[in-house]
């Protein structure tokens, strides 16, 4: 095989997965917020060039929302999105919320606990490793490190 069929295989196996993994994303996502929050409504933006429809609930009681989520305690973050079957809280990069719907997995969720700098919606450079972390029933594991 000669380098430019190689070369052409090989951009058509990428190009293949990238929107495989693309097309296991939801379409839609509801999110909810506090309404003075506007780093929320930077995540959301973030959602959108992905091309999902968000709908932005402003008015929620967001403790409710985490409890019947199944938030672990002291990991919440400014806001909570529903997604397909998952549940996204906070400010969780957007490489794992890609892996999640990737792989699949049986669990409630995953989250990012606080508003860490970097992170979508939050300005400013990463300042130490994205700890993501993934629950169920309110319990808790490590996800990804980013």
């Amino acid at each position: 095989m000669n380098r430019h069929t190689t070369s052409l295989l090989l951009s058509g196996a990428l190009m293949f997965g990238a929107a495989t993994a693309q097309a296991a994303m939801p379409d839609e996502a509801t999110l909810y917020k506090n309404p003075q929050c506007g780093c929320c409504d930077g995540y959301a933006r973030h959602l959108e060039k992905m091309g999902i429809a968000v709908t932005v609930i402003d008015d929620a009681d967001l403790g409710q929302i985490k409890e019947a989520s199944g938030i672990p305690y002291g990991l919440g973050s400014c806001h909570t999105v529903e997604m397909g079957e998952y549940v996204i809280e906070g400010h969780v990069p957007l490489a794992a919320v890609e892996t999640l719907f990737e792989e699949l997995p049986a669990i409630d969720g995953i989250g990012l606990a606080g508003m860490p700098i970097g992170t979508p919606g939050m300005p400013g450079p990463q300042q130490e490793p994205y700890e993501v972390y993934q629950f169920t029933d309110r319990q808790d594991a490590a996800f990804m490190s980013l």
